[in-house]
């Protein structure tokens, strides 16, 4: 997500801004931009570069002023609706949103505001905290903003975009974070500094928890919409999602990467004849493995750049095309070769199985499997495409039984410490400042509408390891 204020090429530059941010989202993409006046936009399916393939869709944004996002269904949300930014024209007003995350109470909020009258054009959280504006009595839009937001519980940042400010908004965990910066005359929020970057533009700080900054043309203030909580940064921002040339809450991507590596290799040390990572996101932790290990770090992978995330692709059929579309072994590389495969993380276990085979058949001797991350046991319910634990294979199979599904000679994950260690946020609480709740089951406010459907779908493992957790706090 990014936003921008009081820049007459403020569309141009949004594009720049999120096509750098593509790899949060590549299935959707939208901008809008405007003045004083009224708000237009465009949005529509596919890249970002193919949604404004016709280049007339972007030059028709007029206005120093603009919003834009990329965007990732889910197997909930895959309506071109709720593409965002979502823009709606009032008769006294015009509102675009965007949001990233997740609700807990999305279904009571939604059903109360059905009940007293509320229509919905799509399944997006963001339209809910439209409606919860358009009905508030305050007399000010920032006060409105306030009121609606103090209602919404779980993880979430928002930016929203008006005839007359633009306003980002940070949960009070922090679990997904905003940054504010500055280019020229103009203010700007992104969702990672990597947007700052392509634009030469400088950071300010990060927008705090439970925080609203309001921009409009006499600079920026901020607010405390509420009192900050128990400080949680989502774990997965560090792991995969976030480039690596992106800062968040003062720790760079990439060396928090780096340094996972290392703390893995300490952790699970195994003989090995070179060291390799999958491509892009573990490129950082396995440089960490091989120098920790002393062992050469080999490109024996290689992705076709033009191809998308298969972790955020909506269906597993798409996912598993993917894999084999994006991924091709160096033969000359991994024959007769003993080697160490880094990768960020094993949700679903089919990209990792399909590369383990890869490289069978490219002639690897052994293939020992590192993950830079825990164990993800539990369903994510702050944004993240894994709401169900069948989908989960660490939710259903043993760390040994998904080593042989994967048909690897070894799997060692990452410690839990040892991603609080990596990561290393200066913040002294239970999680040190870092979401575990994907590992642990450690959901810091609860699972909400979700809790039924959490307790239906407990696998006999997870309810084995909570009540193992429950016996430990006795």
């Amino acid at each position: 997500m990014f936003g921008i204020w009081n820049n007459e090429d403020a569309a141009n530059l949004t594009f720049l801004a999120i096509h750098s941010m593509q790899h949060r989202g590549q299935e959707g993409a939208g901008i809008v931009a405007g003045d004083k006046y009224k708000l237009k936009g465009y949005r529509n399916v596919g890249l970002l570069s193919e949604v404004f393939e016709d280049s007339h869709n972007l030059s028709k944004l007029k206005g120093p002023n603009a919003l834009g996002s990329v965007w990732y269904s889910s197997m909930e949300t895959n309506n071109v609706q709720n593409i965002e930014p979502l823009l709606f024209k009032f008769y006294d007003e015009h509102i675009a949103i965007t949001m990233f995350g997740n609700l807990l109470n999305t279904k009571s909020l939604r059903k109360d505001l059905e009940a007293k009258g509320a229509v919905f054009h799509s399944s997006s959280d963001a339209e809910i905290i439209v409606h919860l504006i358009r009905r508030s009595e305050k007399e000010k839009f920032e006060d409105k903003l306030e009121e609606a937001v103090k209602q919404l519980q779980g993880a979430f940042s928002i930016i929203i975009l008006t005839k007359d400010a633009l306003f980002g908004v940070v949960d009070k965990h922090s679990y997904r974070p905003l940054v504010l910066g500055k280019l020229d005359n103009s203010y700007l929020i992104a969702s990672e500094t990597c947007a700052f970057n392509v634009l030469y533009a400088d950071f300010i700080e990060d927008i705090k928890a439970g925080e609203i900054v309001k921009i409009d043309n006499d600079g920026y203030a901020k607010k405390q919409f509420t009192q900050p909580g128990m400080i949680t940064v989502e774990s997965m921002e560090f792991i995969y999602f976030a480039r690596p040339d992106s800062t968040i809450l003062g720790r760079n991507v990439h060396m928090v990467r780096k340094k996972s590596g290392r703390i893995l290799a300490k952790e699970s040390p195994v003989e090995a004849d070179i060291v390799i990572g999958v491509p892009n996101s573990s490129l950082s932790l396995a440089s960490g493995y091989a120098e920790e290990i002393g062992l050469p770090y080999e490109m024996g992978l290689i992705k076709n750049q033009y191809m998308g995330r298969t972790f955020i692709q909506p269906t597993q059929t798409r996912r598993d095309l993917a894999v084999k579309m994006k991924l091709s072994a160096l033969s000359d590389v991994v024959r007769n070769k003993r080697i160490i495969l880094l990768d960020d993380s094993i949700v679903r276990g089919t990209t990792c199985r399909r590369i383990v085979k890869m490289l069978r058949e490219a002639g690897a001797k052994e293939i020992h499997v590192r993950i830079g991350s825990p164990l993800i046991m539990f369903p994510s319910y702050s944004g993240i495409d894994m709401k169900t634990s069948k989908e989960l294979i660490g939710a259903n199979k043993t760390k040994d039984e998904i080593c042989q599904e994967l048909c690897a000679d070894s799997l060692e994950y990452l410690s839990i410490e040892g991603l609080k260690e990596a990561i290393g946020l200066d913040i002294d609480n239970d999680q040190a400042g870092v979401s575990l709740d994907i590992f642990n089951a450690s959901y810091v406010d609860g699972l909400g509408d979700y809790e039924s459907k959490f307790n239906e779908q407990s696998t006999l493992l997870q309810i084995k390891y909570l009540n193992g957790k429950e016996g430990k706090n006795e």
